[in-house]
């Protein structure tokens, strides 16, 4: 059996290694589109802090690592998927390209940075923070006292903004929502991070967009839509990310905002499968579909389609929104529904001179989502009340009363549960 894996992120990895446990004896192909061994990109801030050198972000330590278990590793930029044919037209390196056969497919190319549509935004001297190559450029024009100016603050630019801050660069952030992290934190928990963030000489802009981007007679000169005009040396786009799935137009797949999976993982097309930020897959609350581009989910729907393209038999719990954030030592985190649903009810408790803040959100007697604001030991309670579907009972007119007390009912309806 032939197995080809397309993406080395950490989806990729943990499905090959995982064929590979299952099946010793079977082919592993693993498509990477850059020079480098497969990384975390999520450690790509570390690495601008300067807390850990290049291979600190490598996914696996060991230099033969994937030699050892006879994983072929391939470097090069999937061009197109033929599904009748089962196979991949490849451009490596040389521009060269190859044609690879598989028995089974494992789609795990993750996402691809928003780009703005902003006039100047393919000027030099503006970056995405989401390669290696991009961490090196960034690396080299942020050094302290840069005027450096970032666009968004949703989860992966307050990342990218801790790793400036480290680096003591004049940061300007500016976001389009009217708060920071807008699609994680409710508006009020938003607020209240834009205001620490300011506290810490970091200034912020919401409901602002970058209108123009131009060269500057001292660098940059970014026009923003609150009438300012700023001159800066570095500019960052942390817009967002999409799936990256522009090389399947013409597979015939069943794609909308991302690849269409069962809970198998397997796409519409039998002996093709994806896993990570390019499907869409069931949300773990509602049944309904969506995007979920988390390194958790991304691992656990890795495992899942590697045994069923193995000949095993498992299904995807479904996807659980989780986010848990640090921004300058102020830690963040939402789970499930965070926004509420349609005919619930909620209990908000706010303390913004301590910068506390927590709001749950209830669907009849069941916790189905989470906010929080400093309030680091609720973390790994809220997951579990609304990853478990505890019915409360009288304890959520105790948590209506005081939100804080969440161990103490989960404790309490735990050990009913199992008694």
């Amino acid at each position: 059996m032939k197995h080809v894996i397309i993406g080395n992120g950490p989806a990729g990895v943990i499905a090959a290694e995982t064929i590979r446990k299952r099946c010793p004896a079977d082919e592993i192909i693993l498509i990477g589109d850059e020079l480098s061994p497969p990384y975390s990109r999520m450690a790509i801030p570390y690495l601008l802090v300067g807390n850990i050198d290049e291979s600190g972000t490598y996914l696996r330590k060991t230099a033969n690592h994937f030699e050892r278990l006879k994983i072929q590793q391939v470097q090069g930029r999937v061009l197109s998927l033929d599904a009748k044919s089962k196979s991949l037209q490849v451009e490596e390196g040389n521009k060269k390209t190859q044609k690879i056969n598989f028995d089974k497919l494992l789609i795990a190319t993750g996402s691809v940075p928003v780009l703005p549509p902003v006039p100047g935004i393919d000027l030099p001297g503006v970056h995405h923070c989401w390669t290696l190559e991009d961490a090196r450029a960034i690396h080299a024009l942020a050094k302290p006292g840069a005027r450096v100016l970032q666009m968004g603050a949703g989860f992966i630019g307050c990342i990218i903004l801790e790793a400036l801050a480290s680096r003591e660069v004049e940061l300007t952030v500016v976001e389009m929502g009217n708060r920071m992290v807008p699609r994680m934190m409710t508006e009020m928990a938003g607020a209240l991070i834009k205001k620490w963030v300011q506290a810490k000489g970091i200034t912020v802009f919401t409901d602002t967009k970058v209108e123009a981007i131009t060269q500057g007679k001292a660098g940059l000169a970014v026009k923003l839509s609150n009438g300012q005009t700023l001159e800066v040396d570095l500019v960052i786009s942390a817009a967002g990310v999409r799936p990256n799935i522009a090389f399947l137009k013409d597979s015939g797949l069943d794609i909308k905002t991302g690849i269409v999976v069962n809970e198998q993982m397997q796409s519409s097309i039998a002996d093709i499968y994806a896993a990570g930020d390019v499907t869409e897959s069931v949300d773990f609350l509602t049944g309904e579909r969506m995007i979920n581009a988390i390194q958790p989910n991304a691992a656990e729907q890795a495992g899942v389609a590697a045994i069923n393209m193995t000949g095993g038999m498992v299904q995807s719990i479904g996807t659980l929104q989780v986010n848990v954030l640090d921004t300058l030592g102020l830690i963040a985190s939402s789970f499930g529904l965070w926004s509420g649903a349609k005919g619930g009810d909620h209990v908000e408790l706010c303390d913004p001179q301590r910068f506390k803040y927590l709001r749950l959100e209830f669907l009849g007697d069941v916790l189905i989502g989470a906010t929080s604001l400093g309030f680091t030991e609720h973390v790994g309670v809220l997951r579990g009340l609304i990853q478990t579907k505890l019915a409360l009972g009288a304890w959520k007119e105790t948590l209506l009363e005081d939100p804080t007390q969440l161990v103490e009912a989960y404790l309490a309806k735990g050990q009913a549960q199992s008694a």
